[in-house]
């Protein structure tokens, strides 16, 4: 049965984060799960003049590919996709997986060749850089269990944290952009976390949903060599179909040089994926007011209020430090009190404490403020 809020939710991914026009090339991609919202953006796409081209996928086939993967066939997969996706202005990716853990079982060596030689041309290089692009899930059971509530629960939060009043979200982040801009060395302080690094003339980023929904971050990149210290992830993350706990990382001149996690034989191989792997390419502030409990989706995680997040790996264009790898892997740190706090500041002021914005100009950026 179709959730009449489906309509309202694919208006705002055409009209505020994929800024469709008329005459332009929408590629959509999803699964059969997410039908009835992919018709009405179809339908949504013709009535502004637009061309939908629609991908659908399946999470079982998708693993019998990966399974028997090659580098030749994922080179020659590139070339087929490239074409469509140059041609591209638009692109909604909408996740609807029925089980996260469906390629846990398959062999890393196939997942690093889809990484190299698919994912970071055509999503990277491509549609990151050159296209109106958001990504987002649709509510499903799998989803629901995951963050352990119902899936009516489920989809009422989804629906609540989908169509928030970004608009007001954004200029909300604006006096953090303006004191990022100023910034030169943050510090981030909290149990088995010391970790300090430069933003000095970074450009920072607001992501009021643009490109991911649910969103509400604000990111910049460290100067690539600048970070130093030990920082602990408390919030779980899940990549690649395994789930990592407890990720301890420690920094020399911008390095990480010692790693554990409840995985840490599979985390030191995605460290050492590449030679940017073990650099950061992201630091941001997640201030989404309905985003208060990790459910092992970085998409939502990352936006958590009173959180931050790193990416291990690749930098993004619009945000450059000079850092590239094939990945770009978020991890996210909470200080909510009920993970033990933390504080954040900004050249030894402090600006955050315990997750809340203790700034007068930044206090619009709390929960209660956003709702």
């Amino acid at each position: 049965m179709k959730d009449p809020r489906v309509k309202k939710l694919a208006a705002k991914l055409l009209s505020h984060s994929c800024q469709l026009k008329k005459g332009q090339t929408l590629i959509i991609e999803g699964n059969e799960s997410c039908k009835y919202l992919i018709i009405e953006l179809v339908n949504q796409a013709y009535e502004i003049g637009a061309f939908p081209f629609v991908r659908l996928g399946n999470a079982e086939i998708s693993r019998a590919v990966l399974k028997g993967t090659t580098e030749d066939y994922a080179k020659r997969l590139c070339a087929y996709a490239k074409p469509l996706f140059e041609d591209a202005d638009a692109y909604i990716g909408i996740g609807a997986s029925t089980n996260v853990f469906e390629t846990s079982d398959v062999a890393q060596e196939n997942k690093d060749i889809q990484a190299k030689f698919y994912s970071k041309p055509i999503h990277i290089d491509i549609r990151v850089m050159k296209t109106n692009w958001v990504i987002l899930r649709y509510p499903n059971q799998s989803m629901a269990q995951l963050a352990q509530t119902s899936t009516e629960a489920f989809e009422d939060f989804f629906y609540d944290v989908c169509t928030l009043d970004y608009d007001k979200m954004h200029k909300a982040m604006i006096p953090l952009q303006n004191l990022m801009a100023k910034t030169d060395k943050v510090r981030i302080v909290a149990p088995e976390t010391d970790l300090t690094f430069s933003i000095k003339g970074q450009v920072s980023k607001i992501c009021s949903g643009e490109c991911n929904i649910p969103d509400g971050e604000i990111y910049t990149a460290p100067i690539r060599e600048s970070v130093n210290g030990k920082i602990k992830f408390n919030i779980p993350s899940l990549w690649k179909g395994v789930i990592h706990s407890d990720i301890r990382l420690e920094f020399k001149n911008g390095k990480i040089i010692s790693e554990s996690s409840s995985n840490t034989s599979a985390l030191a191989h995605e460290l050492n994926a590449d030679d940017g792997a073990r650099y950061t390419g992201e630091f941001a502030f997640g201030v989404n007011p309905f985003v208060l409990k990790p459910m092992y989706d970085t998409l939502f995680d990352e936006k958590m209020a009173f959180s931050i997040h790193m990416a291990m790996g690749n930098c993004y264009d619009d945000v450059p430090n000079g850092n590239h790898s094939q990945n770009h892997w978020d991890m996210v740190h909470s200080h909510a009190e009920q993970y033990g706090g933390g504080e954040i500041y900004f050249d030894d002021v402090l600006i955050r404490k315990n997750g809340r914005f203790v700034l007068p100009e930044l206090d619009c950026l709390n929960p209660e403020n956003l709702k």
